[in-house]
């Protein structure tokens, strides 16, 4: 398997394959991968002649130090499920220097107001970070199709509108979430949870579930206060935040109408992990 931490020996590497037309599928990661992103890395390999995985930890999409320096950093047993996958994959696992050379600044983005909802009121500047990442991978490795999972659905959205906005010639594709057996959707940052805690941490989907099930019996704002009282009898849980939003525009709605999808959304603390997830409504 080729592990590659400087861009100049990647994009060497890619351009002395392409002696013939070859597709190059692309799986930006922070590492610290489960069966989630491996499905993401099967689908491009299904789909492409070459298939780059990132593991870059990016400093600018965390706008909570503790989260960042807490971030799980395992690429020697990354690069081990790769192997179990494909030995062909290539791996770029550069350093915050190599990326951002001496200034690890966000760019300003403008993403039509998608940046602003739900995880963009909670974490400032995050979406700015994940569009100065995401475009700065984009260019080194010039993919043709790009693969996201649908758990960061807001992330995979303002993905996107800057591929839109920025005429980047990218084919940017969602992936169904992964999910453990109890239904807790498959994250980095599961890893910190003790096994009681990744179990009880399934009470997280089983209430989407039931949004899914009362969405358009109930009103928005029905099940909001639905969730919230739910989540008060959970001592180990503080709810940040549950919304249902159209799914082109996120903005939160009150009623359902016909001819538009919608998802529930919800971010929850388990102590002092920070666990996200969705559901499509429809």
């Amino acid at each position: 398997m080729l592990i590659f931490k400087t861009q100049e020996d990647l994009k060497t590497h890619l351009q002395s394959d392409f002696n013939s037309p070859k597709s190059v599928g692309f799986v930006p990661t922070m590492g610290a991968l489960h069966r989630g992103h491996l499905s993401l890395i099967e689908k491009s390999i299904s789909e492409n002649d070459l298939t780059v995985m990132s593991i870059f930890v990016n400093p600018t999409q965390f706008n909570n130090q503790a989260d960042l320096e807490n971030y799980p950093r395992t690429l020697e047993a990354d690069v081990e499920k790769l192997k179990q996958v494909s030995d062909k994959i290539i791996v770029f696992a550069p350093s915050v220097e190599e990326i951002y050379q001496g200034n690890t600044q966000s760019q300003n983005f403008d993403f039509d107001g998608l940046e602003h909802e739900m995880e963009g009121k909670h974490r400032p500047g995050h979406f700015d970070g994940v569009g100065t990442i995401v475009k700065r991978l984009f260019e080194i490795v010039q993919p043709d199709k790009a693969y996201f999972g649908e758990k960061d659905f807001q992330q995979l959205q303002i993905v996107k509108k800057m591929v839109a906005k920025n005429h980047l010639p990218v084919e940017v594709i969602g992936q169904p979430i992964f999910r453990e057996e109890n239904g807790l959707a498959m994250s980095s940052r599961n890893e910190r949870l003790s096994k009681i805690e990744r179990e009880e941490a399934s009470f997280i989907y089983k209430t989407l579930q039931e949004v899914k099930n009362q969405f358009g019996i109930k009103n928005a704002t029905e099940l909001t206060i639905w969730i919230e009282d739910e989540f008060k009898n959970k001592p180990n849980f503080k709810l940040e935040y549950f919304e249902i939003a159209d799914e082109s525009t996120l903005k939160s709605i009150q009623s359902k109408e016909p001819n538009k999808k919608y998802r529930a959304f919800i971010a929850v603390f388990m102590n002092d992990v920070r666990l996200i997830d969705t559901i499509s409504l429809n």
